[in-house]
């Protein structure tokens, strides 16, 4: 996949937990997006991932960010999630991959030998103009979050 960056992102109108239609235009002309692909609720990678954004949330709200995850699994299941570990941001439903696709993480995947399609773990971050500013893809959650919360910095410092 060629890399997103300095490229408008695909807009995307994606329902979340509760239902409710979320867009990239929701936050236009106002805050940065971190959007965060990630393969599964309530796995263990997921889940460190998840809470380390959690964990971070007032750091990104007082840069100006919203942070919104993405998987293939349903609404409940990411209430469930949210509940689980008291996530303070939406996850959006993305059940038949189309949005995954548009920007490149719906992958052919390995694991136990088996071939199947899902999402490669990837972070974009989206400037209040609608621009991927940055990309991270093939993520590795350990201090992934410090990366992004340092890129952010860096740019509000400009």
């Amino acid at each position: 996949m060629a890399t997103l960056e300095g490229l408008q992102a695909p807009a995307f109108s994606l329902a979340n937990e509760t239902g409710e239609t979320v867009t990239l235009k929701d936050f236009a002309g106002e805050k940065y997006v971190v959007l965060y692909f990630y393969p599964k609720d309530m796995t263990p990678g997921c889940t460190t991932q998840a809470c380390d954004f959690r964990d971070a949330q007032a750091d990104f709200s007082e840069m100006n960010a919203v942070i919104l995850g993405v998987s293939a699994d349903s609404a409940d299941q990411h209430n469930k999630f949210i509940e689980k570990h008291g996530l303070p941001f939406s996850l959006l439903v993305d059940e038949d991959h189309k949005v995954s696709e548009e920007y490149g993480v719906w992958v052919e995947k390995k694991m136990y030998g088996k071939t199947f399609m899902g999402i490669e773990r990837s972070t974009f971050l989206i400037d209040p103009t609608g621009m991927v500013i940055k990309e991270w893809r093939k993520v590795k959650v350990p201090d992934h979050i410090k990366e992004v919360l340092k890129t952010l910095k860096t740019l509000s410092n400009q």
